[in-house]
C-alpha cells in the first residue's frame, strides 16, 4: 500500500472506471480568519436549512483542511459557537475596510519571499520545488521542538482525531521533491498529521515519518478545486476570493479550475467574502482578534445564499 500517495486515491467500480459522485465541497485556504469565515458560511447555510457537510467529497486546503477536519467531528453550530466564545487577543487600531493597519511583519516577510520565488520560477512545479527546498534549509536551523508544538496546536483545534468514513481529501506538497500530495483516510496518515502538513505555510516543513511536507496551497492555488473533477455539483468556498499571486499562464487560478470543472460537466458555485469584509483576510489573515468578525461575516453570507444554493445541493 502506498502510505503517502502523490495523487488522490480514487474509488473505482468493477470495470475500473472512476464513478461520478454527486456533490463536492471545496474549502480553500486563507489563514486564521479564513478558517473562521469558512465555519461561519457553513453554519449560516446550516441554520438556513442547507447542510453542506453531507457532501460526498470534501476537499480541504490549509485553513480549509482544518475546517474539513473540524466539520468531521462537530456540527457547524457547535464550531461557530466555539469561534464566537473564544476571547481573542486585544488588538489596537480601528477595525473596518478603511482602517490603515499594516500586516504583521511575519506575514509581510513571507509574502515578499513568496513573490520573489514565483518571479524566479519557470512554472508551478519549479515554484513548489524551490519553496520546499527553502523550508528544508530553514528547518536545519530551527527549533526541533517546533514540530511537536505545531502538531499539538493543530490537535487542539480538532474536536475529533479520526478520519470520517465519507471522502475527505487533505492537500499538501512534498517539500523534498515539490510533488503534490493528497491525504485521505486510506493513506495511513493520522488526521492530525495530515492537517498539520497542509497548514505548514510558514518557514518550516512538517515531517511525517521523517519526510517534510508544506502547505497544500502551494499545490495549485488556495482552493485545489480541480480535485473535485468528476463530481456533478461542486460548491467552492474561497476565503481569498480566488485571488492568486501566480501568473495566469500557469493555469492554477481558481477561475481556470472552475472553467475546467464546468467543461467536464460539473455545476459549480463559488462563495467568496463580500467586499465589506475583505479587510479581514489577506494580510490580516493571521490576526486572531478578527476571527469572530470573520465568522459573523461568513454566517450572514451563508444565511443569505442558502435559498439560491438549494437547487445545486439537493
Amino acid at each position: 500500500m502506498n502510505l503517502l500517495p502523490a495523487s488522490p486515491p480514487q474509488p473505482v467500480d468493477a470495470t475500473g472506471r472512476v464513478p461520478r459522485g454527486r456533490r463536492a465541497l471545496v474549502l480553500g485556504g486563507g489563514g486564521s480568519t479564513g478558517n473562521a469565515w469558512l465555519i461561519g458560511v457553513v453554519a449560516g447555510l446550516f441554520d438556513a436549512g442547507l447542510d453542506v457537510t453531507t457532501a460526498d467529497l470534501t476537499v480541504g486546503t490549509s485553513a480549509g483542511a482544518t475546517a474539513a477536519a473540524q466539520l468531521a467531528g462537530a456540527t457547524p453550530p457547535e464550531l461557530l459557537a466555539a469561534v464566537l466564545a473564544t476571547t481573542p487577543p486585544r488588538r489596537t487600531g480601528p477595525v473596518g475596510p478603511d482602517a490603515r493597519r499594516g500586516p504583521a511583519a511575519p506575514v509581510t516577510d513571507h509574502l515578499d519571499r513568496f513573490r520573489r520565488i514565483i518571479a524566479d520560477a519557470a512554472d508551478a512545479a519549479d515554484m513548489r520545488r524551490t519553496m520546499g527546498a527553502a523550508t528544508l534549509d530553514a528547518e536545519a536551523s530551527s527549533d526541533t521542538a517546533g514540530q511537536a508544538r505545531w502538531r499539538a496546536t493543530v490537535a487542539s483545534r480538532l474536536p475529533g482525531r479520526d478520519w470520517p468514513h465519507r471522502a475527505v481529501l487533505i492537500t499538501a506538497v512534498d517539500a523534498h521533491k515539490g510533488d503534490p500530495v493528497v491525504f485521505d483516510r486510506h493513506s495511513g496518515v493520522d488526521l492530525v498529521d495530515a492537517v498539520a502538513a497542509s497548514t505548514s505555510g510558514g518557514g518550516s516543513a512538517f515531517r511525517i515519518r521523517g519526510r517534510g511536507y508544506i502547505d497544500g496551497g502551494y499545490r495549485t492555488n488556495a482552493e485545489n478545486a480541480d480535485l473535485a473533477a468528476g463530481y456533478d455539483r461542486v460548491l467552492v468556498l474561497s476565503p481569498l476570493g480566488g485571488r492568486s499571486l501566480y501568473p495566469p499562464e500557469w493555469g492554477t487560478h481558481l477561475s481556470t479550475q472552475v472553467d475546467a470543472l464546468r467543461a467536464g460537466g460539473s455545476r459549480v458555485e463559488t462563495i467568496v467574502p463580500e467586499s465589506g469584509s475583505e479587510h479581514l483576510f489577506g494580510a490580516n489573515a493571521m490576526d486572531l482578534s478578527l476571527r469572530p468578525l470573520a465568522a459573523r461575516a461568513g454566517e450572514e453570507q451563508g444565511r443569505a445564499l442558502a435559498e439560491r444554493l438549494v437547487e445545486l445541493w439537493r
